[in-house]
């Protein structure tokens, strides 16, 4: 035979014996991993309880994220009507943070959405807090007044042109709140007899951002 012929075969040889290497090192791997996954199995048999344990704190993990999501993201409300522009718009679709009223009221300015007398059967309003519980609230000239003193807002509001009820003075009780539409002259508000102050237990939260439409995507100042 001659020399090339001699220096294939032994090339082929070298490399029928790297294969068999490497095949032997697989077949190696997957026994081990087979016999780790056994006893893995092995060991939840032996240990339903354990297992199950397991499988129940994952469970109550996912709940309660899901049910701080909700509180804090999840609840959303269609405003309705025209009471809200420029803030808001009519089908504008708002989330709630409801939690937070849970353990404290509305701050001054708030916007918030309630049931109208705590009704189940009505859609939630949206208007802007203005008046806190205890406070003194008139409107004199389009001017708000608290406890006598002419409140200066931060944003530009139209000026009222009706104060309705508010022409006198409304003190508030320990759980109501004086709310107005951002849009005064086309708002039903707390001016008026039809809806009045808004108690506590009939917010249902603080509306913080627009879902939709897009283009009215974002925070509510």
């Amino acid at each position: 035979m001659s020399r090339t012929g001699r220096n294939r075969r032994e090339r082929d040889r070298r490399n029928k014996d790297r294969i068999s290497q490497e095949q032997a090192i697989q077949e190696k791997h997957s026994r081990r991993e087979m016999r780790k996954q056994k006893k893995e199995r092995e060991k939840v048999r032996k240990n339903p309880i354990k297992a199950g344990l397991g499988w129940l704190f994952q469970i109550i993990v996912v709940i309660l994220f899901a049910y701080i999501a909700v509180f804090f993201f999840g609840q959303s409300r269609t405003n309705i009507g025209q009471a809200m522009n420029s803030t808001l718009s009519g089908g504008d679709v708002v989330l709630l943070n409801e939690l937070s009223y849970r353990f404290s009221g509305p701050s001054r300015e708030d916007v918030i959405s309630f049931k109208l007398n705590g009704s189940e059967d009505t859609h939630s309003y949206i208007r802007r807090v203005i008046g806190l519980p205890g406070e003194t609230i008139q409107i004199i000239d389009g001017m708000i007044y608290i406890n006598g003193s002419v409140y200066l807002e931060t944003q530009g509001f139209p000026q009222m042109e009706n104060a309705g009820m508010a022409a006198q003075e409304i003190t508030l009780g320990e759980d109501e709140y004086f709310v107005l539409g951002d849009n005064r002259n086309q708002s039903e508000d707390s001016r008026f007899a039809d809806m009045g102050n808004v108690k506590l237990e009939d917010i249902e939260g603080k509306v913080w951002a627009v879902l939709s439409p897009s283009d009215h995507r974002g925070l509510v100042k």
